[in-house]
This record gives C-alpha cells, sequence and structure tokens, in this order.
C-alpha cells in the first residue's frame, strides 16, 4: 500500500497549499478527504462553477450542520487537485445525521478545543497569545521545505497518547476502512489521504493494524458507487463501506448553500474557523509579505470611509512597528497579530478598555474601541459565495420562488400595504408569513392584527430581498417541499412535547401564527394540542391566570370576528374556547394569598371570562349564573389577593349582579373586609379593569374620597402606586370627570382638567415628600425646629 497521510487544519492555506503540491506530485488513484460520504454520489455538484465561500448542509429531525469550503480550504484544494490530476475524488467521514456528531453544528469542530490543555502548555513554551498565533507563526508565513514534518510533529503532539471521544473513535474506525478499501483497489498506485491532523495519526495505526472492514460489499453491489468527476474508474473488485441510513427511516437531507465569511470567521463564534478569513484568502492569494500591506491599505480605506484618522504617516508607522514586532517573536515576516498589534499601536493613543479580541480568543464585546472593531471588520471580509445556476436545490426552493413570482413579490422592495380583505392581498399575506415563520430573511412586518382580538384588517410590510434567502429556504427545506407543508411542519415542531398550563401562551401565539400563514387544517390541530393541555393540567392553589386568560382571549376573538382568515365558529375553537373558560373559573378559586402582589394578568384573564360569557354563552359549559355566584364568592373570600376580589367585583357588575358587597344599583357602600388601607389600590385596579364605566359612579367616587380622605400620610405615600396603577384604566376625559365630581364635592370652583396637570411625576413627587418629611422630622428630634413645626411633622397632612 503506497498512502500518503496528510493532517491539516481545516481552512488553513498552508495546509492548502501543501495538499495540492502533494496531489500534483503524485498523481493519485484515489484522493479521500474527511467529508461526508452520503455525498460522494452528487460530487459533481462541487464542480460546477460556484463563487466560493460555499457549504454543505445537511439536516434532518433535530439537527442541521454545515461543512463549509473557501478557496483556501485543504479540503477544496484536494477536490480542484484531484481533478486536474484526474484522480477519483471520495469523500470518507460518516454523514452529518449520524449520533457521531451529536451536538456539532459544524462537520469540521476542532477536536484540538477538547484538548486545549496541551495547546496552552505550547502556547506558553513558545510565547504565543493563542493557538491562533502560534500557528500563523509556525506555518501560514513559515511555508517551506519541511513543512509536512512540522505538521506531523505539530499534530502528533495534539493528540498526544490521549484516547479520542467515542464519537471521534467511530467516525475513524469508518474513516480508515474507506482508506484500507482504496489501497487495496489503487494497487501499487498512490492514496493521499486528507483529513484534520487530530485524526491522522490514529488512522494510520488502524490502517496499519487492519482496521476493522465488516459491513463492506463490493463496489458493483452498491446502487451508484463513488466515481470521479470523469476522471476514472475504481477496479471491479474493490469493496467499499456502507453508507449508514438514518434510523427508523428519518429523513435527511444535503445540499449546497452560500457561505460567507462572516459565517466562517472564528471572531463570530464558528467552531473551527481560522479568524479573519479576508486576511487568510489574501495570504492565498499574494503570500505573507503582499497579504500584510493589503491588509494595512484595507484597513486604512475602512476608517477614512468612517472619519477615522488614519493618515500616511500613521500607516507607515504600523507597518514599522508590524516588522519590529515580528523580528522580535521570531519571524521573518508579520503575521496576523503582528499586523493588528502594529496597526493599534500606531492609530490608537488612549487606553482602550478591554482586551483586543486576537489576544485573548473570542469575538468583539461591547464597548470596544472604534478604530478595532474596523480593523476586524477589515480583515474577516464581506465576501458572500454564490451556487452556480444548476445547482440542484431543495423541493421548496422551488415552490417557494414560484409562490413569490406568482404573487408579484419576488421583485417587489419598499414599503408594502396589504388588504386582508381581498383575495390577493390575504394569499400574499400568508405567504409572507410562510416565510416569516421560517426564518427566511427580505419580508419584515410593520403593522397588522396583532392577535385575534385586534380589529386590523390591513398589514403594511418592509420588503427587501437578499442573498441569505436562498440560504435560508434551502435551509428550511428540511421542513417540506413546499412553503405551507414547510411552514405547518415548523410550527408543530414548534410546540411539539410541550405541556402544562406554562406553555399556554406559545400554545397561543402559535395559533395565530397558524391562522396568519393561512393552514387551517393545522389551526384545528393547533387547537386540539391546546384542549389537552387545559384537559390534562390539574389545578392547584396559585394556580397562573394569566396563560389561561391569553388563550381564552384570543380563541374568543377569532371565533367572533375573524371574517378575514376564515375560521370564525370553528368547531375546534369553541371546543377551545368551551375548555378555557371553565377551567378559567375552576383555576380562580384556587388563587390565595391576601398578601400577594397584584399582577394584572389575573384582572386580564377574568375580562376574557367576561367577555366570553357575554358573547359566546351558548357553547360554554358554564352559564352567567354559576360565572356570577363564583364571582361573589371570590369578591368576598378575604384569603384571595385584593386585585383578584376587585376583579371579581367587577366580574359579577359587568354580568349585572352586585356580588354581595354593593348596595341599590350597584353602588359600593364600603370597602370590602380584609382590604388594607395600603391595599386599596389593588382591590380598586381589579375592579377598575373589568367594570370601569360601572364603579365610576358618583357613590364611588364618594366612597374613594372618605378613604383616601382619611388616610395618613405614611398610608397615602404607601398606597398612592397603587391608587395610580388603578386610575391608569380610566381614560383622560374620564379622569377629568372624575375631578370635576371631587371639585363638586367639595363646593369648589376651578378648572377639573387643570388638576391633572402636573409639573413633576407623581413618582418623584411622592420621592419628595418622602425624603421632606424624614428630614422635618430630624430637625424635630435634635431640637433645630420649634413645636409649631413638630406639629406639622405630626400633622400629617400638609
Amino acid at each position: 500500500m503506497s498512502i500518503t497521510y496528510i493532517g491539516v487544519r481545516h481552512h488553513s492555506p498552508a495546509c492548502a497549499r501543501l495538499v495540492a503540491r502533494t496531489i500534483a506530485r503524485l498523481r493519485p488513484a484515489y484522493v479521500l478527504v474527511e467529508g461526508p460520504a452520503d455525498m460522494n454520489e452528487r460530487i459533481s455538484e462541487l464542480y460546477l462553477r460556484h463563487r466560493l465561500p460555499i457549504a454543505v448542509f445537511s439536516s434532518g429531525p433535530g439537527f442541521a450542520s454545515y461543512a463549509p469550503f473557501c478557496a483556501y480550504s485543504p479540503e477544496w484544494a484536494a477536490l480542484t487537485a484531484a481533478r486536474t490530476a484526474k484522480s477519483v475524488p471520495l469523500f470518507i467521514d460518516l454523514p452529518a445525521w449520524h449520533p457521531a456528531f451529536r451536538d456539532r453544528s459544524n462537520r469540521y469542530a476542532d477536536a484540538e478545543l477538547h484538548y486545549a490543555a496541551a495547546m496552552e502548555r505550547l502556547c506558553r513554551e513558545l510565547r504565543a497569545s493563542s493557538v491562533d498565533e502560534l500557528w500563523d507563526r509556525m506555518f501560514e508565513v513559515e511555508d517551506g521545505d519541511g513543512l509536512a514534518e512540522r505538521l506531523t510533529a505539530y499534530f502528533d503532539l495534539l493528540r498526544g497518547d490521549l484516547d479520542a471521544s467515542e464519537g471521534d473513535a467511530e467516525r475513524e474506525r469508518y474513516m480508515a476502512r474507506w482508506i484500507r478499501a482504496a489501497a487495496a483497489q489503487a494497487g501499487d498506485a498512490p492514496v493521499v489521504v486528507v483529513t484534520g491532523g487530530f485524526h491522522t495519526a490514529a488512522l494510520r495505526r488502524l490502517v496499519d493494524q487492519g482496521a476493522d472492514v465488516e459491513g463492506a460489499r463490493r463496489e458493483d453491489d452498491r446502487p451508484g458507487a463513488p466515481r470521479g468527476d470523469g476522471a476514472g474508474t475504481a477496479a471491479d473488485n474493490a469493496a467499499w463501506p456502507d453508507v449508514p441510513s438514518p434510523e427508523d427511516g428519518a429523513r435527511v437531507s444535503s445540499y449546497l448553500v452560500p457561505y460567507s465569511f462572516r459565517r466562517l470567521d472564528a471572531f463570530t463564534g464558528y467552531q473551527s474557523g481560522m479568524p479573519s478569513p479576508e486576511y487568510y484568502q489574501l495570504l492565498w492569494e499574494h503570500g505573507a509579505r503582499r497579504a500584510a500591506d493589503e491588509v494595512v491599505k484595507a484597513v486604512a480605506q475602512r476608517l477614512r470611509q468612517r472619519g477615522l484618522a488614519a493618515s500616511t504617516a500613521h500607516l507607515i508607522a504600523a507597518g514599522a512597528q508590524a516588522s519590529g514586532l515580528a523580528r522580535l517573536r521570531g519571524s521573518r515576516v508579520p503575521t496576523r497579530v503582528d499586523l493588528l498589534d502594529g496597526l493599534v499601536s500606531a492609530l490608537v493613543s488612549e487606553d482602550l478598555g478591554q482586551p483586543v479580541p486576537w489576544g485573548r480568543g473570542g469575538g468583539l464585546t461591547p464597548g470596544s474601541h472604534p478604530v478595532v472593531v474596523e480593523m476586524v471588520a477589515a480583515i474577516s471580509g464581506a465576501r458572500v459565495g454564490r451556487l452556480h445556476a444548476k445547482t440542484p436545490a431543495p423541493p421548496l426552493v422551488h415552490d417557494a420562488l414560484a409562490q413569490l413570482e406568482r404573487l408579484g413579490l419576488d421583485d417587489c422592495s419598499g414599503e408594502l400595504e396589504l388588504d386582508l380583505c381581498d383575495a390577493t392581498g390575504l394569499a400574499r399575506s400568508s405567504v409572507l408569513h410562510q416565510l416569516r415563520v421560517l426564518g427566511v430573511p427580505g419580508a419584515e412586518r410593520e403593522a397588522g392584527p396583532a392577535d385575534g382580538l385586534d380589529p386590523a384588517s390591513r398589514e403594511r410590510w418592509r420588503i427587501g430581498w437578499g442573498e441569505r434567502r436562498l440560504v435560508a429556504l434551502i435551509e428550511a427545506g428540511a421542513h417540506g417541499a413546499t412553503l405551507a407543508q414547510a411552514a405547518a411542519s415548523a410550527l408543530k415542531e414548534r410546540v411539539s412535547g410541550v405541556g402544562g398550563v406554562d406553555v399556554l401562551p406559545l400554545l397561543s401565539g402559535t395559533l395565530f401564527d397558524t391562522v396568519l400563514c393561512g393552514l387551517p387544517a393545522d389551526a384545528d390541530q393547533i387547537l386540539a394540542l391546546i384542549a389537552d393541555v387545559l384537559a390534562d393540567t390539574a389545578s392547584a392553589g396559585g394556580a397562573d391566570l394569566g396563560p389561561l386568560g391569553s388563550v381564552l382571549s384570543a380563541s374568543l376573538g377569532l371565533w367572533r370576528h375573524d371574517r378575514v382568515f376564515r375560521i370564525a365558529r370553528s368547531p375546534s375553537l369553541t371546543h377551545v374556547i368551551a375548555a378555557a373558560a371553565e377551567r378559567l373559573l375552576r383555576l380562580a378559586h384556587a388563587v390565595t394569598g391576601p398578601d400577594t402582589a397584584a399582577d394584572p394578568h389575573r384582572s386580564t384573564a377574568l375580562a376574557a371570562l367576561r367577555d366570553a360569557v357575554r358573547h359566546a354563552e351558548p357553547v360554554l359549559t358554564v352559564d352567567r349564573a354559576e360565572v356570577t355566584a363564583a364571582a361573589a364568592r371570590i369578591a368576598s373570600d378575604q384569603q384571595a389577593p385584593p386585585d383578584l376580589r376587585g376583579a371579581a367585583l367587577g366580574l359579577g357588575w359587568s354580568l349585572g349582579v352586585g356580588g354581595g358587597v354593593v348596595g341599590v344599583g350597584g353602588a359600593v357602600v364600603a370597602v370590602p373586609p380584609g382590604i388594607g388601607v395600603r391595599r386599596i389600590g389593588d382591590w380598586l385596579a381589579g375592579l377598575f379593569a373589568l367594570a370601569r364605566e360601572e364603579a365610576s359612579s358618583a357613590e364611588m367616587i364618594g366612597l374613594l374620597d372618605g378613604v383616601v380622605g382619611a388616610m395618613t400620610e405614611d398610608e397615602f405615600l404607601g398606597a398612592l402606586p397603587a391608587l395610580r396603577m388603578a386610575f391608569a384604566y380610566f381614560p383622560p376625559r374620564e379622569k377629568e370627570a372624575v375631578a370635576r365630581s371631587l371639585l363638586d364635592r367639595r363646593g369648589l370652583r376651578g378648572d377639573a382638567r387643570g388638576l391633572l396637570r402636573v409639573s413633576v411625576s407623581p413618582a418623584n413627587g411622592m420621592e419628595a415628600r418622602s425624603r421632606e418629611r424624614t428630614a422635618l422630622a430630624e430637625l424635630v428630634e435634635h431640637g433645630l425646629l420649634s413645636t409649631e413645626a413638630e406639629q406639622l411633622v405630626k400633622g400629617v397632612r400638609i
């Protein structure tokens, strides 16, 4: 066997050059590349005239993974060099969906991340601030004789005698089977193997010792056996490993997608990226010395465009600083870190405030110096890949683009107004919402109905399609073949496996999204799920009424008013409304705690119950008498929170029943027992939330005037926030009427509207008043004020 192993760092120009030179020199029969073996039958797609970077995107139930390629990726260099040498290229790694890749979003996750201790030791010994700086100094700017030997020594040190993780070990056994099969077929012809350097020593050992080949079968027995792009064929008697199939028949797929330097950049979180891809692109194209000059130019251009200082003198100083740092650190040519440090030294005169990202690893953080931000952007680059027009795409892409074209949305840009009562407007809205729930960028809704209670029948969108649209559509292709199917699948996935009252807002929001997407059948399924949650949730003390209220409110709104989305009076909606109303009434009794803080969501929930009784009583399983009787019990229950007691009283009033604490005609004659002075505002907030108009009678205002007038200063200041919250339910015109009523009660003449105007906020006034009283009390305590002043303090009301 004549096997040449090349261990590489993914996205390394030095490694890419070594791979290309080796393949050109050996002209091997096979070039084996670390990559998804299930792409071998479609490897010719990679040879279309794409604009790099691109990636193989693989997806399936619960996973999504990328295998990106740029011009300087060793894997891409191997594929292109194999075509030139008329070698057969083959991917030899497990498919991306395989459990060996569990919890990885990128196939090329550097194994060195799992062995940081060895790298930290090496950086410390060689005085490098990071692994990236160490790598550049050892390999990228020193690309010459002995590179292969230095790489082997480096990766042997990295791996050491440590065992791989279970997933990596399984991948290595699988790749070793491919290598042995290729070597057996090649006979005396050479075979080149290009894999991550972490795996190289293990693959060499497994192949030499005789890796497990169980499960391999003859090439002519396997449909679509891997072949090069017309560059050669395998011998008929070669045996190749099986490509595994997903368990349980799960649907998986792999497609090429455009990629970008921003997504490739390690500074933005790419797990196996080389940082600053634009720098390495320049390094690949021009070499280290020319790349350094180009970087300085790019940084200067960005800084000048943004009005930041970057004079010729600055740039000369930066170049001199970088060269000096390189020599000091042992390099003939400035590395990326030398360039960045030199630029910062020349361009930034003040304190940076925080470490630079290339010195500590990771990306930019908030507060980074503007010059540093522009430097990182300049060497990260803005290149975006583009696929050849003949690149296969999932069916969803064709369906979505066809629908956009049919509805005149494909060439649309800027602001778009839609009338949802118009058939075309509704169809356009449904397609845009389907794209929205799939995460396809380019269409943002700025206005429109927010939920089932919103009477709006028009939408406003901002359209601006970009190159990311195609990427997102390909990625969304895992959800279904058509736009409607994919959107429905994504919505069901959002709520799959959920349960309990806590998830009801999620279900309610998903229900409305389903309606907006024009998917009535799927809306019925989500409604059924909501009903199941309502039925399965056991009642318990302290139950949260808010989620139930939101579900009831949204469902009732759609049931009553929906003439736009065509699901009004839906049987499924009817079932949910009935179940939610019954459940809400039962749980309201379970809410206890007279000292519990006020919660506006409780009042909103009882308001939804009130509306259900008013507008949908025939379909409920509880009637008006049951609801009002329960409301009376809660209103007089001293163990219930004051805001809930007030809301229950308002529920009874709004449905025409006094509730036990009101006089003839519904007028309050006293604050209910158990409501302390400081909690009167909470009680009123609940009451006003449900029966503001009924509670604004002259008798009610007289009661409140008496209660507030009897408060001490401390009591008033303590009750003021809750009182403000309570009266926030009144619109300005009704507040003015209350103010006029108070003036009339005192026989005063004045501007009622003027009483509502204050020069400072009530909160600030309350705080100032409290501090003033504290200061006066201290002065009296120390005998610095007269008895009259003391009486002023003790008199409370000033």
